[in-house]
């Protein structure tokens, strides 16, 4: 998880073990879809585009890719590690993507044969424009802030879903001179999305805590 219990229990989470783990594990999922990254070692499976000069961008940081198959096209195989060529975000200056540089041969695997393109020849034919890439994703340890952010942003989820105090003023309604409810918007409610269109997580300060681990698509000169 992205934090501890009793980290989610300081920021503000109350309940059982099993109810503030709850709330970890759905602060957990909107940071994901909030950055697009997941912060901790995880076995994920993805398909993505295969871009110009061969190279496939991939949404989340590298830590080992195990297999990377052609899709939509029939009987064919994974490509071997040797024709393509991993980077990682975690290295300063690099991305995560598979470059499918589809170098060597293979004379036991139809239409990979040296005397037939080998990899090269094989990619090209198969017109696949798409490749799976499985292995392992994520940050080797969960970063302070987003441990941080994940247990505030666990008690902000259930604070949200808490009922009203029946004994407490309704800040969110008014009544006027002749008795009629009139809805007022409090100036700070949250959405998914701040007033400019940006995502958000509904929570500001989460997302000021996560401002600088967004996964923004990178832009790639040369290819």
């Amino acid at each position: 998880m992205y934090c501890t219990i009793a980290e989610a229990r300081d920021a503000g989470t109350t309940g059982t073990d099993a109810e503030v783990t709850a709330w970890i594990e759905a602060a957990q999922d909107r940071i994901t879809q909030y950055t697009r990254q997941v912060f901790e070692p995880t076995i994920l499976g993805m398909v993505v585009d295969v871009g110009a000069g061969g190279v496939a961008l991939l949404p989340r940081r590298v830590r080992t890719i195990t297999s990377v198959t052609p899709v939509g096209v029939p009987d064919t195989p994974a490509l071997p590690s040797s024709s393509y060529v991993v980077t990682s975000s975690s290295v300063l200056g690099q991305v995560d993507a598979v470059r499918l540089r589809v170098g060597g041969w293979n004379d036991l695997v139809a239409g990979a044969e040296s005397y037939n393109g080998g990899w090269l020849g094989l990619w090209e034919r198969s017109g696949a424009t798409q490749v799976r890439v499985d292995g392992e994703f994520g940050y080797d340890t969960v970063p302070l802030l987003v441990a941080r952010a994940c247990a505030l942003l666990a008690a902000d989820l259930q604070a949200a879903t808490e009922p009203d105090d029946p004994d407490a003023p309704d800040d969110g309604l008014s009544v006027d001179d002749e008795g009629n409810n009139v809805a007022i918007t409090p100036d700070n409610a949250d959405d998914t999305a701040d007033d400019d269109g940006r995502p958000t997580t509904g929570s500001p300060r989460v997302d000021k805590l996560l401002a600088g681990f967004m996964n923004l698509p990178p832009v790639l000169e040369g290819v």
